[in-house]
């Protein structure tokens, strides 16, 4: 038995991590063939947070601008979100207007997290952790952490705090 059941929904530009964000949650385990997703996947996992017994489902949303015109859909009953980017790719945060719009015109209201993915290629890096904060603060988002899929750093963590922002946001979803 559950004590909440959740719908997440992972959005984002194509390429910045999203499939084997949800993939090493699912897992533990780095996929780095991973393929495009065409439209949307669905996993779902169940976790303890804060004593609770809490079933999130999962919904990976494919980047690419085609499939966008999906996503007002897959949004309905959606209790939280992640929106990712790339920190090796400035260009991935460009969209978030036009993602977090989106989203608004579902008229769906939930606490969104900003990730930014790919910490294991520092070396690389675009966006700066202060930037991506700053984006947080911008666009009123509830949480930001960076992550990496490969090496697992903040994986879990990414989950469990939106679980917990989503605990003491959605009361009603309690069973």
């Amino acid at each position: 038995m559950f004590d909440a059941i959740f719908k997440i929904v992972i959005f984002g530009d194509a390429g910045c991590g999203k499939t084997t964000l949800a993939k090493r949650f699912m897992t533990n385990k780095f996929i780095s063939d991973t393929q495009m997703t065409i439209g949307v996947d669905l996993q779902v996992k169940v976790l303890t947070v804060d004593n609770k017994s809490v079933k999130l489902q999962i919904w990976d949303f494919g980047g690419e601008e085609r499939f966008r015109f999906f996503l007002p859909r897959y949004v309905k009953g959606a209790h939280g979100g992640i929106f990712m980017y790339d920190i090796t790719n400035l260009a991935s945060t460009l969209h978030i207007d036009e993602w977090l719009a989106v989203i608004k015109e579902s008229s769906e209201s939930f606490p969104i997290m900003l990730v930014g993915g790919k910490m294991d290629l520092e070396a690389y890096r675009e966006v700066s952790t202060k930037e991506g904060k700053k984006l947080m603060e911008e666009h009123e988002l509830n949480a930001f952490l960076e992550s990496s899929s490969k090496t697992g750093q903040n994986v879990d963590v990414i989950f469990q705090e939106l679980a917990q922002i989503m605990l003491k946001n959605n009361r009603s979803s309690w069973i």
